[in-house]
């Protein structure tokens, strides 16, 4: 499992964009970590599956509700990272009204989450390999915290817990 002063592995992520930007295009994009992570703070949390009830209810709410105290604390980007496919994670932000305010990217293969050895095997519950729920902070692709929830918490991950480690 990653830890802190690592350096996060390259992966690919996806995010659904509703807007066209120069160089990508309406619809799920693919993103690079090693290049998205480049000379930024990032504020990283993910958490077992879109539209569940923890997840839904306080998980990406709570970062949404927190933004501009953690953006005041020098983070440039926060992301939301499920093993969903962008369309997935896309229709989820929108439903939350999550804004520019997180990213949400699929992690569709669970390539990211393996390297971080974060994966969690829910396959008996018919749920697949998703994700543990955590949250870290990174700057420039290192690790500088890492909080990983108990199976089953949701204590140490939220965004009033990922403030106090700012």
């Amino acid at each position: 499992m990653i830890a802190v002063g690592q350096k996060l592995p390259n992966a690919t992520l996806y995010e659904f964009l509703n807007e066209e930007t120069e160089g990508c295009s309406i619809g799920p994009n693919a993103f690079e970590v090693e290049k998205l992570v480049a000379g930024k703070k990032i504020v990283i949390f993910a958490l077992p599956g879109a539209f569940t009830p923890t997840c839904s209810a306080q998980h990406v709410p709570g970062y949404v509700a927190q933004f501009d105290a953690i953006k005041a604390k020098g983070v440039d980007e926060i992301w939301c990272v499920s093993v969903n496919d962008p369309f997935v994670m896309g229709a989820w932000g929108r439903d939350l009204n999550v804004g520019k305010k997180v990213r949400m990217l699929g992690d569709g293969s669970a390539e990211f989450t393996s390297k971080l050895g974060m994966e969690f095997d829910l396959t008996k519950r018919g749920l697949g390999i998703r994700s543990q729920r955590y949250a870290m902070v990174v700057e420039n692709g290192v690790v500088k915290s890492l909080s990983l929830e108990a199976p089953g918490k949701f204590e140490v991950s939220d965004a009033a817990s990922v403030l106090k480690q700012l």
